[in-house]
């Protein structure tokens, strides 16, 4: 018998989603026009929802249901539509309340960096109260790292009613989201307005202190911090064991998005082999492709092209080696080498797409022997052909064809082939201790280190993992440190179900194809400019009207049934079967279920021929089931009804050690 679990767990955008938005339900919201009450359900359990909605990974999409028809519901898209008009980008910028909240680092004049406050402490590290939020305390918290796990951990803290202070090791906040992700995937502006809004309750950043070089462990807890959360993120590339890898031209991807968003100059040369085929390699390509492009001589390339939107594909390639040759500027040739078949590949699709389209090959099944060279520089990637990545066993081995070598001419090699963490701060630091993969052991539930006052999270924990996931860490970690600080109360709530008519879904819905979002002409995707341009109002509430609406099920009542089965003739998807009781497959638990039922012992239950003789069953496929209410329409006793699940806070209950 369904309860309110199952229910739940039957709303699988939500259920996928780190942070467990309520996906569906803002994204019902907006087709209903209800666009700020949308906004407040996908910005209420996300500090970073208007980041979240540009790069977010959507597991919601991978999870939709939709996808069984047709294609998931673009859910991220929706949420950059809501965040556009109601989230930190819709909102004036104050630049100066941010500065004042941000230390950084002065110039001395010779040629070094101090800090603008004495290495014996910070100059306030109890911020100042914002209205609105809970009762200050005493009890102030460090925060190490301003990437989106530090951030979301400071956003929870500080509304909380915590004294949060960041420390950040580049000269820059925001982390990944500000050194990493290209700005034509996430523009900067973004990003600081994110920062902007985390800062104004009362959070202080300061930059240019990194962890075991400025400052220890011991320092925090000398200065007065009760609590402090690692979020140093997983800064530092993976190594390739391979001849030539020291050569003039070989470089990390960590490092090369690093320098392209600092905007320091890297000399490519017309070819770039690119060795990787996840999120970063990809990115690495496409920023390649589009390194060094002045706006102003972009514009004037746009001009000698002759380049017009809405011509065919081999026109607008055309279009864009004009582009490109008038600029001089960036990778002519941009080829990704990776172990993985096409479809095995493990960067999010859309983002594969988008870099065929501008021009980046693929070359996947293929492996690295060698880098090759001619006095000290590099000439090429030598290839093999791969027979398989893993064992049977799911280990990751790949093997390789014997006389498949080719090569491929390249200026630069760029190895995008993973990330960990830099746990040099830990030296002469007991009681944390380290796992065999290079991260901070941490319990999963709160984030907790083995050493006490101590928490970590976010790559530094877990190693690279999307941005989502991270904001899932910094949360998790807020309310660990709230409850070892000070304890708390942990919410508790009941399943609700209101009934629904028939025919509740939008006109349309099951016939509405999935749209992509629009983006910049491909012609234009030359510089940072954002490629990705999201729907406009009537492509979102289309888009949004495509969602099934998992939350509402069909809920049988046996005494009114009839067994005529009418409601498995009219099913469209065929999702409802009429069976006996002795073809169900189940444990002790079924048994159970079926004594309380139909009033059997358990040696009853276990006979098939009497089970059969006192009741039908009728089974559902949840994940076929369209809530198109025919079934509903269909019986004729009312036995099937359409009702809404919802989960309702009832009362609180003491979190243990409070």
């Amino acid at each position: 018998m369904p309860d309110a679990r199952y229910y739940q767990h039957l709303v699988k955008c939500q259920q996928a989603c780190p942070v467990h938005t309520a996906a569906g339900e803002y994204v019902q919201k907006l087709a209903a026009g209800a666009d700020e009450e949308a906004y407040a359900l996908a910005r209420e359990p996300n500090p970073l929802a208007s980041v979240c909605g540009r790069i977010c990974s959507a597991p919601c999409e991978v999870a939709c249901r939709r996808a069984v028809l047709d294609g998931p519901v673009t859910i991220r898209a929706l949420k950059r539509f809501l965040t556009e008009r109601w989230g930190v980008e819709s909102v004036p910028y104050n630049p100066a309340a941010v500065a004042a909240r941000v230390y950084g680092r002065r110039e001395t004049g010779d040629g070094r960096r101090e800090t603008e406050f004495p290495v014996s402490g910070p100059p306030s590290p109890v911020p100042q109260p914002v209205s609105g939020l809970r009762s200050p305390v005493p009890q102030p918290v460090a925060v190490i790292g301003a990437g989106p796990a530090g951030l979301a951990c400071a956003h929870d803290l500080a509304r909380s009613g915590f004294p949060v202070t960041v420390f950040e090791a580049q000269a820059v906040p925001g982390g990944m989201l500000a050194l990493g992700v290209p700005e034509y995937r996430l523009p900067r502006r973004l990003v600081e307005l994110e920062i902007a809004s985390i800062l104004g309750l009362g959070v202080t950043i300061h930059l240019d202190r990194r962890l075991g070089v400025d400052f220890s462990l011991a320092d925090v807890r000398r200065w007065g911090f009760r609590a402090v959360f690692l979020a140093c993120g997983a800064g530092r590339g993976r190594e390739l064991q391979m001849e030539g890898i020291d050569l003039d031209g070989v470089m990390k991807g960590i490092d090369f998005l690093l320098n392209a968003n600092i905007g320091y100059r890297v000399h490519l040369g017309r070819r770039v082999a690119v060795i990787g085929g996840g999120n970063m390699a990809v990115d690495v390509a496409r920023v390649a492709l589009r390194y060094g492009v002045d706006v102003e001589t972009y514009r004037t390339a746009i001009r000698m092209g002759e380049i017009q939107n809405g011509v065919g594909i081999e026109e607008r390639s055309v279009a864009v080696d004009v582009a490109r040759m008038a600029l001089r500027q960036g990778a002519r040739e941009v080829s990704m080498v990776c172990l993985e078949s096409r479809e095995q590949m493990p960067a999010q699709e859309w983002e594969i797409e988008r870099a065929v389209e501008e021009g980046v090959r693929l070359m996947p099944c293929r492996g690295p022997r060698r880098v090759l060279g001619e006095q000290g520089k590099v000439t090429g990637l030598e290839t093999l052909a791969v027979r398989s990545v893993f064992e049977a066993d799911g280990r990751f081995n790949p093997a390789f064809q014997p006389g498949s070598e080719e090569v491929l001419p390249a200026d630069t090699v760029i190895l995008a082939t993973g990330q960990q963490p830099d746990l040099s701060f830990l030296e002469g630091t007991e009681g944390i201790v380290v796992t065999s993969r290079g991260t901070i052991q941490v319990d999963p539930e709160t984030m907790a280190t083995t050493r006490p006052e101590v928490f970590a999270g976010g790559d530094v924990a877990f190693g690279p993992r999307p941005v989502i996931d991270a904001v899932a860490d910094g949360q998790r970690a807020a309310a660990g440190i709230a409850a070892y600080l000070r304890g708390g109360s942990r919410a508790q709530a009941q399943g609700r179900m209101t009934r629904v008519p028939a025919d509740f879904l939008p006109a349309g819905c099951h016939t509405t194809p999935r749209r992509r979002p629009r983006a910049l002409p491909l012609e234009r995707r030359i510089g940072v400019d954002e490629v990705e341009l999201g729907f406009d109002e009537a492509e979102a509430r289309e888009q949004a009207g495509r969602c099934l609406q998992c939350q509402v099920h069909a809920v049988f009542d046996s005494e009114k049934c009839l067994l005529c089965g009418g409601c498995a003739d009219v099913c469209p998807e065929g999702c409802l079967r009429l069976v006996r009781p002795s073809e169900l497959m189940g444990g002790a638990e079924l048994t159970t279920l079926l004594c309380a039922r139909f009033g059997l012992s358990p040696e009853q239950a276990a006979d098939p021929a009497l089970l059969d003789a006192v009741g039908t069953a009728i089974i559902k496929d949840e994940e076929r089931c369209t809530r198109c209410g025919f079934c509903v329409i269909r019986c004729p006793t009312g036995a099937i009804t359409l009702e809404r699940f919802a989960l309702v806070e009832e009362s609180r209950e003491p979190v243990p050690g409070s």
